[in-house]
């Protein structure tokens, strides 16, 4: 496992704050904050018996094995790029790097998971398992080949089960930015992760007003409370308008799937060269508990660490990470 260290300028003030054990107090303060504070895609065909069918408004949906229907965007021609987007988002959060990737000349695909964004809101399903094999669907039905597959947050979870579901048949590549795997869950064997505590409160603020906890989600999100931030009420706005978009009880039942559920075999299930990108300030996903001690679990992994970026990095750091993907994907 090959380590790199990416310094995105963070200030001094910054720098301070970067400890590992301020890093995870830090998260567990935010969470335990957004606790309180809440509670007061070309149409598809029916290649792998998979029927998809054309949105007004441009999209496409896959069907999975039990009806659901999964929304996708399938963009340009050449090398496929496949996208999982993070808890509450849809595919929407990765437009940055869709739009540069096929200007580029690659084909981008991304689908909202089910009970986000625009997919189906089912009642059942809502477990990585089905995630897995909903992504199995869409890669089935368009004849995905040699894709690299990226994922961040809860996505990087859904992309090292569905390797470690589905194997690598489909897979050249895997990408995991700011990624929930190993486990996030603090346990005996897991020490160093964030305590249930934690993962109950979000549970708290979903179900008692989600719309006030994902407007103030978004700011350890996207490293708004950090001195000297540059705040964007536009990313800010879109989280809410994306997290908003889902099902509630979807996104209530996704919070033990990217908390409870333990990646360890998947990660070791991955054969393909893959890369973790990570913020060391990342509020959300603390870094020592997660791509640390995730890209040793990997055979072939490199970790790269952006300094003083957050977990919403994607967003805040598009020029970075769009360079690294490209650069990842052609090496």
């Amino acid at each position: 496992m090959n380590t790199q260290s990416y310094t995105a300028a963070p200030s001094e003030s910054r720098r301070r704050l970067l400890s590992a054990g301020a890093t995870m107090a830090g998260a567990v303060a935010a969470m335990a904050s957004l606790s309180a504070n809440a509670a007061g895609t070309a149409g598809a065909g029916a290649a792998g018996g998979h029927v998809g069918r054309v949105h007004q408004q441009g999209g496409s949906f896959v069907k999975a094995k039990d009806g659901t229907e999964i929304f996708f965007k399938d963009w340009g021609t050449g090398t496929p790029v496949v996208f999982s987007h993070g808890w509450p988002l849809c595919a929407d959060a990765w437009d940055p790097q869709m739009l540069f990737l096929v200007n580029q000349g690659y084909r981008v695909i991304a689908h909202d998971r089910r009970g986000h964004g625009r997919s189906g809101q089912s009642s059942g399903g809502n477990d990585m398992d089905t995630y897995a094999d909903d992504l199995a669907a869409v890669l089935d039905a368009l004849d995905v080949k040699n894709a690299m597959l990226v994922g961040h947050s809860t996505g990087g979870g859904e992309v090292a089960h569905y390797i470690g579901r589905h194997g690598s048949k489909r897979v050249a590549k895997a990408v995991l930015i700011g990624a929930v795997p190993p486990l996030m869950l603090k346990t005996q064997a897991n020490p160093g992760g964030l305590a249930m505590s934690v993962f109950d409160g979000i549970r708290t603020g979903v179900a008692a007003n989600r719309s006030q906890f994902y407007l103030d989600l978004a700011t350890p999100f996207y490293g708004f409370n950090r001195p000297n931030a540059r705040v964007s009420q536009g990313l800010v706005q879109d989280f809410w308008r994306q997290g908003m978009e889902g099902s509630i009880k979807g996104q209530y039942e996704c919070i033990k799937q990217f908390s409870e559920v333990d990646y360890t075999e998947d990660l070791k299930k991955i054969d393909v060269p893959t890369l973790f990108l990570h913020g060391d300030d990342d509020q959300i996903v603390p870094i020592d508990a997660s791509a640390k001690l995730a890209s040793k679990l990997v055979k072939n992994a490199t970790l790269k660490v952006y300094a003083g970026a957050p977990h919403g990095m994607c967003s805040t750091h598009v020029e970075q990470v769009n360079a690294d993907l490209l650069a990842f994907l052609k090496g």
